[in-house]
């Protein structure tokens, strides 16, 4: 077993992993910037080290600092969390020439998923379909060349960015007469978020739900799909309540669960197809009749890892560990038993009714549900901090496991309206999403099962409106 880790991240994710490294008796080291130096996450760790001021490029995207701070404290291994670091092939192979053990997949395979088009390559080879689309990237400035690919491919489409993620460089186009104008501008930002200006184009598939699978990979022949999760109540293309298992019309009954079967299968061909190692999540999409097509896949622990180990009683921090470690999954892990049902709700520190438009403010004061085997509050923050402008404002997430979707979501609906927080901005009280989040989970859509990406930001205007 690996004997200090450094996590290479910040708020809830870095708190949820010293929480296994604390069980394991595993040495830990947090990094921080200015703006954190008061963190849970800093006060929780064995050791913390300041690595630069608040800008994220100046900190915690800074891999030098990083990985001085490895150095400086004495640790074997770094986590990298999600997000920020956890998927650049060259922080995992900087790590590896600095005689760190990174907990995650190996470079190459960082590569390989961390370009959108190489990824659906590498689910093609594997025998699993991704919308139909463009086999490679194509030149922004060639007008009629765009024209021929979109009219084989058909209307409506999607452009994204090869190197995009989280919705950004990411545009659905109806009318042939925009795409020219959709396909520069995704360019332009993902030259500008991701210094990588390739485009391509793919079919967008009406009403889609966002579906995913979680796996684990050993590296030594061994890999299991721990189920799926439905994570299709998004804004701004970016989740904020998932599920486990999916409740989809498409997965009732016998024919239901082989589709069911049959997409955990295709989730392990494409990454053991690549020699995947450690935790990951194979994303999909589905059209309403539930045809399902292979969309990305995330090389890293999810934010919404915690309603797959609610209904397993699996902790997949752990199991990164122990892979990483060079031990093989156990039996136990290869076949597990799936109970009940787990909801995820993710509370921001943002506008509902302002397009969902982020808060920075002080958080003057919080009251959490009291947590237990049966309901998790993961947060990175507490009473008498900031809610600053250099981070994603997530304050926490509360997540609910019941026996049945209806007793999970009863008792997730009870820990949000026993939740308090009181954030204070520059002009006044300033606003989160815990009000809008109980109007979903009791919304019709949502309690029927029959929704699709676009119901969250329907239900906001709706609601902004009244």
């Amino acid at each position: 077993m690996l004997n200090k880790i450094l996590i290479a991240n910040r708020g809830e994710i870095a708190c949820r992993i010293l929480r296994t490294l604390k069980r394991l008796g595993i040495a830990s080291v947090a990094v921080y910037s200015d703006a954190d130096a008061g963190a849970p996450h800093v006060v929780l760790a064995d050791e913390a080290v300041r690595i630069g001021p608040p800008p994220v490029k100046d900190s915690y995207l800074d891999m030098a600092a990083v990985l001085a701070a490895a150095k400086q404290t004495g640790a074997d291994a770094i986590h990298p969390g999600y997000g920020l670091l956890s998927e650049k092939a060259s922080f995992a192979a900087a790590a590896a020439a600095a005689g760190l053990t990174f907990i995650g997949p190996p470079p190459a395979v960082l590569d390989a998923f961390g370009d959108k088009i190489k990824a659906r390559n590498v689910a093609r080879a594997a025998g699993v379909s991704p919308p139909p689309g463009t086999d490679g990237p194509i030149d922004a400035g060639d007008v009629e060349a765009i024209a021929r690919e979109a009219e084989r491919i058909g209307y409506p489409l999607l452009v994204k960015a090869a190197g995009g993620g989280g919705g950004i460089g990411m545009q659905i186009v109806e009318d042939p007469a925009k795409l020219a104008r959709a396909v520069q501008a995704c360019s332009d930002r993902g030259k500008s978020a991701f210094a990588d200006a390739r485009v391509y184009l793919e079919r967008y598939v009406r009403a889609p739900r966002h579906i995913e699978v979680q796996v684990l990979c050993d590296g030594q022949g061994s890999a299991v799909a721990l189920g799926e999760r439905e994570c299709s109540v998004q804004r701004r293309h970016q989740k904020i309540v998932e599920e486990s298992p999916s409740a989809a019309p498409f997965f009732a009954g016998e024919a239901g669960e082989a589709r069911r079967s049959a997409l955990l299968a295709d989730a392990l061909r494409v990454v053991t197809s690549i020699g995947y190692v450690g935790a990951g999540t194979v994303e999909f999409v589905a059209s309403p009749e539930g045809e399902l097509f292979f969309l990305e896949v995330n090389a890293r622990l999810q934010v919404e890892h915690c309603v797959t180990e609610m209904c397993t009683g699996i902790d997949l921090v752990e199991q990164q560990i122990r892979v990483a470690s060079g031990e093989k999954l156990a039996p136990g892990i290869l076949a597990p038993e799936r109970r009940g049902h787990a909801i995820e709700a993710r509370v921001y520190a943002e506008d509902p009714a302002k397009k969902f438009m982020p808060q920075p403010g002080h958080l003057a004061k919080i009251v959490w549900p009291a947590a237990g085997d049966d309901l998790r509050v993961e947060t990175g923050v507490s009473e008498g901090l900031d809610v600053t402008p250099y981070y994603d404002p997530l304050l926490a997430k509360i997540v609910a496991w019941g026996a049945t979707r209806e007793a999970a979501t009863a008792r997730l609906l009870a820990a949000l309206s026993a939740t308090t927080i009181d954030l204070v901005g520059a002009n006044g009280p300033a606003a989160t999403n815990l009000a809008f989040l109980r109007k979903v989970l009791v919304a019709a859509p949502f309690v029927s099962a029959v929704y699709d990406t676009t119901f969250a930001e329907a239900l906001a205007r709706e609601s902004a409106k009244g």
